[in-house]
């Protein structure tokens, strides 16, 4: 089984390798007439992205062997679990949001407030149909056969350190009183980012620079709250870990709340931030000061998570080995 889904998560990866190596040589397939991506001004944006991105997927291959053949067992947990997480973090809010997407064009919801398949108006449709559809599919096939692989990987390597119930887990410990008040202030600084992006998805559009107001449709709406109940997810997952709230509960259900949660805020929050800083002056799209402490706050969530998380698993490991 584990052979089967490592030969489907690296042949779901070739196609969108294989579509960003045409864009970055130069071809315009999937590009439509009058798409600002055959402007002459982009071509340099457009290099650099999609070189970024073509790296980002390969390491979905080196993922897919190390979890699979017997040198990665060698591997420090670290380098293994945080490309993982960050592959969790960035395939799970497609995994989700891009079916529902599909759902809501399918009953007949605008995807976009001009009804194309993306960044239309008065510049045309940005990518063709068909684009979406091969690149969102393969990368759920991805975040399918990875989340697999890394199950029955953890469960191999660690599975005394995320088995069982909450109520297994030690009543005092030496970072206890941290990870309570790490949950406590995680849940607190998630909440203004939750607020906006819940509002977002209502129909809001305060905050919102003028040409990402004017585009919104389903697919807009669908993503903003994603992004709002993987913050609940987050929060949820780590208050129930830091107070044992819900002892008969499995372990692992808190802990894939925290880890997922956590990574799609962080790594969608470090994206956005980042497409934010390297915005061209004059760009309509470029982000409001709004939209950039919203991501950089759920992105600061997110790694405080993630540091938390470390030293839960830390102390688990260590009372283990003294077991």
């Amino acid at each position: 089984m584990r052979k089967a889904l490592r030969a489907i998560a690296i042949a779901a990866c070739l196609p969108y390798i294989g579509l960003k190596a045409a864009w970055i040589a130069g071809s315009h397939l999937g590009i439509p007439e009058g798409s600002e991506l055959r402007e002459p001004g982009e071509r340099t944006a457009m290099i650099a992205v999609n070189a970024v991105s073509v790296v980002m997927d390969a390491a979905v291959v080196v993922l897919a062997l190390l979890l699979t053949r017997p040198w990665g067992r060698r591997v420090p947990a670290w380098l293994l679990a945080l490309p993982v997480w960050c592959a969790c973090g960035l395939l799970a809010p497609i995994m989700t949001g891009f079916p529902a997407q599909l759902a809501a064009t399918a009953l007949g919801f605008r995807k976009t407030a001009d009804q194309g398949g993306g960044r239309g108006g008065e510049h045309g449709a940005f990518l063709a149909d068909w684009v979406f559809g091969v690149v969102y599919g393969g990368f759920i096939v991805q975040g399918l056969a990875l989340g697999a692989l890394f199950v029955l990987y953890a469960r191999d390597r660690w599975g005394g350190l995320w088995r069982g119930r909450l109520a297994d887990l030690p009543a005092d410990g030496p970072t206890r009183p941290a990870q309570r008040l790490t949950a406590v202030v995680a849940t607190m600084l998630v909440l203004p980012p939750t607020a906006v992006h819940l509002l977002w998805a209502g129909g809001s559009a305060a905050g919102l620079s003028e040409a990402r107001a004017a585009e919104r449709g389903s697919d807009f709406y669908i993503v903003e709250a994603g992004y709002v109940l993987f913050a609940l997810a987050t929060a949820a997952g780590v208050l129930m870990l830091a107070f044992r709230a819900g002892r008969r509960v499995p372990l692992s259900l808190p802990l894939a709340l925290a880890w997922v949660g956590s990574g799609a805020l962080a790594c969608w929050g470090g994206w956005l931030t980042l497409a934010g800083l390297t915005a061209g002056q004059g760009d309509d799209r470029a982000p409001t000061g709004l939209m950039n402490v919203t991501y950089s706050v759920q992105m600061i969530v997110g790694l405080l998570v993630l540091v938390a998380g470390a030293y839960f698993f830390s102390e688990r490991a260590a009372a283990h080995r003294g077991a």
